[in-house]
């Protein structure tokens, strides 16, 4: 297998259990506070209706029948009959401790599955959640993944994340040293940031000693706030070249103990209004591939080197 110039989910993964393990989407049927009205009504301006998720628990599928209905088609593909849960849609701790811990023991008690990845909001963790997930972590392998999506909190208005970058260092905080795993989301080509905003949180990140990172393009998806945005002529998506130079440029400034989970995002074509070249995603992350050999850079070059 050759060797990537960053770190990549799957080679962690196989060398923690010797094989390939499957990331199996949950949707637990969970709201989020920026949508429910205790912060806003709608979630950030870029968010669909489903929180990014499968909308499985809205057709009525238990998180057991989610899992076990992957466990074929997963095993057929991949190769692997490892997995780990990974609740996806909307806020994956925004809900009281006992329904938490119903959930996230529904999924650890079916067969093959090693351990969690919980995604979530850092202003959406207490003491309470932290210590049923690490509750979990002598037995099996727990993320925690936290959307910060910018560093910056002119951006973070804009686009109606509800929180501040220091929430997001507060919540990394109290999460480690906990045997919890910690990973952070973030999002390329948010409107009004330049290349040197996009390097600037990398470095933010590259200093708070997280275990992994996320990174998604911006894409516009029908029926949000963004697509008006898009329509009207006040936002730009970034071309297929410059997110690749700007995923590249972004991993050289993280240091080389990160993991680089997701590389690009998976828009679902029906809901999809622009980039076109979003949908391409065996391109994409050829092209990424391909301008980081262009440029002899790798993950950690420039880590602790800003400016």
């Amino acid at each position: 297998m050759e060797k990537k110039p960053y770190r990549d989910l799957n080679t962690y993964f196989r060398s923690l259990f010797g094989c390939r393990v499957h990331k199996v989407t949950v949707d637990a049927g969970l709201d989020c506070p920026n949508r429910d009205g205790t912060l806003s009504f709608g979630g950030c301006i870029y968010c669909n209706t489903k929180g990014s998720g499968t909308g499985a628990h809205g057709k009525g599928l238990s998180i057991t029948q989610q899992i076990e209905g992957s466990k074929e088609r997963i095993a057929r593909r991949f190769k692997t009959n490892k997995l780990l849960a990974y609740f996806q849609s909307f806020t994956n701790t925004y809900a009281p401790i006992d329904r938490l811990k119903t959930i996230y023991e529904e999924a650890l008690a079916i067969e093959n599955v090693v351990g969690l990845a919980i995604g979530t909001r850092p202003d959406c963790v207490d003491e309470k959640v932290l210590d049923l997930l690490e509750s979990y972590t002598e037995k099996h392998l727990i993320w925690i993944e936290y959307g910060l999506q910018s560093a910056h909190d002119h951006t973070l208005s804009l686009i109606n994340r509800g929180h501040d970058f220091a929430c997001f260092e507060k919540a990394v905080a109290e999460t480690r040293n906990r045997n919890i795993n910690i990973s952070a989301h973030v999002i390329l080509g948010l409107p009004g940031e330049s290349k040197k905003d996009i390097l600037a949180t990398a470095d933010a990140i590259a200093d708070l000693g997280i275990d992994g990172v996320k990174l998604h393009l911006l894409y516009v998806v029908k029926g949000t706030p963004l697509e008006g945005l898009y329509k009207s002529g006040r936002y730009s998506c970034l071309e297929q070249q410059a997110y690749a130079e700007l995923v590249c440029d972004f991993i050289t400034r993280l240091p080389d103990t990160m993991i680089i989970q997701r590389l690009t995002g998976d828009p679902h074509l029906k809901e999809l209004v622009a980039p076109a070249w979003s949908l391409q995603k065996k391109e994409t992350l050829d092209l990424i591939h391909k301008t980081f050999a262009e440029k002899k850079i790798w993950q950690g070059k420039w880590f602790g080197k800003k400016g």
